[in-house]
C-alpha cells in the first residue's frame, strides 16, 4: 500500500512512530526507576514496543516508495539515511522492554540483586534515551527535506 486516499502512507505512519516512540521510551524510562509503574505498566510498554518494531519497517519501506515518487535531494538523502537506521533504535527499545518484562516476572518469584536491576535500568534508559533521539534527528531531517525552504519563499499573492 502506497497511499491512502491520495495521502503517502508514509506522511501518515511517520506520525505514528513519532508518537510511539517517545510514548513507548517515557513510560519503558518510568517502569526502570519506579517499582509501582512497572507493576503497572510493564505489559503496556511491551506491546507499544512490539507495535513500534513492527511498524518501523512499514514506515520505512512507504519512505523508499515515496523517495522514488519524488526524486533524489540531498537533505532526502539524509533523512533515508538515517530513517533505515530507526528499525536499530526501536529493536533496542523492545529489547529494553523484554528487560522490563523479565525484570517485573522474576520480581514476582524472587527480587534481583541490586546490582543486575540497576545494570537492567540503565540499559533501559539508554534505549529510551537513543530512541528519543534518534526518531528527533530523522524527523527533523524529514521535516527540512520537506519544508527547508518554505520560509524563504515569498508569500503568495493576497495573504
Amino acid at each position: 500500500m502506497s497511499t491512502i486516499d491520495g495521502l503517502p502512507v508514509h506522511a501518515l505512519l511517520v506520525h505514528v512512530i513519532v508518537v510511539l516512540v517517545p510514548l513507548t521510551a517515557v513510560l519503558a524510562a518510568l517502569c526502570a526507576v519506579w517499582p509501582a509503574a512497572r507493576r503497572r505498566l510493564v505489559w503496556l510498554v511491551a506491546v507499544l514496543a512490539a507495535v513500534t518494531l513492527a511498524l518501523t519497517p512499514v514506515t520505512t519501506g512507504a519512505g523508499e516508495w515515496l523517495e522514488r515518487r519524488v526524486g533524489p535531494s540531498p537533505g532526502l538523502r539524509t533523512h533515508t539515511d538515517l530513517g533505515d537506521t530507526m528499525i536499530w533504535f526501536t529493536a533496542a527499545l523492545a529489547v529494553a522492554a523484554a528487560l522490563l518484562v523479565l525484570w517485573h516476572v522474576r520480581e514476582g518469584r524472587k527480587p534481583l540483586g541490586r546490582l543486575l536491576a540497576g545494570v537492567i535500568a540503565v540499559v533501559i534508559l539508554a534505549a529510551s534515551v537513543a530512541a528519543v533521539v534518534q526518531v528527533y534527528r530523522v524527523g527533523e531531517s524529514g521535516a527540512r527535506a520537506v519544508w527547508g525552504g518554505v520560509a524563504a519563499v515569498a508569500p503568495a499573492p493576497g495573504s
